[in-house]
């Protein structure tokens, strides 16, 4: 964490209460490979607080697991493109994701 760095809000919050994740064993979204990384996201895509989760991670800069669907390298890219003021794309991330599944699969990659 850097001195810009919000101190993490402990308290429980609201959106926590509802979170797809609140009734399942946390080990599955810190994972240790991408398969386990995958299984997260899925879960993570049918949450309906998903993005307050992103939101939370990308603002007190958790390292680790996924969070909001996103991976550890994934939460750094989306914080490099706001820091260089790149404009927002809600589709960027899920696109990037499927490139980066592709590209690990050694699959050709055509994204529209």
């Amino acid at each position: 964490m850097d001195d810009l760095t919000p101190t993490p809000d402990h308290a429980e919050q609201q959106w926590m209460l509802v979170a797809r994740c609140r009734s399942l064993a946390p080990g599955e979204f810190f994972p240790s490979d991408g398969v386990g990384v995958d299984k997260a996201r899925k879960i993570c895509a049918q949450c309906t607080v998903q993005e307050a989760c992103l939101e939370y991670a990308l603002t007190y800069r958790i390292d680790h697991g996924v969070w909001g669907g996103a991976s550890e390298r994934e939460r750094r890219r989306i914080l490099r493109r706001r820091r260089n003021g790149e404009p927002a794309d809600p589709g960027a991330a899920r696109r990037e994701q499927t490139r980066n599944q592709s590209a690990d699969r050694g699959m050709p990659v055509t994204i529209s």
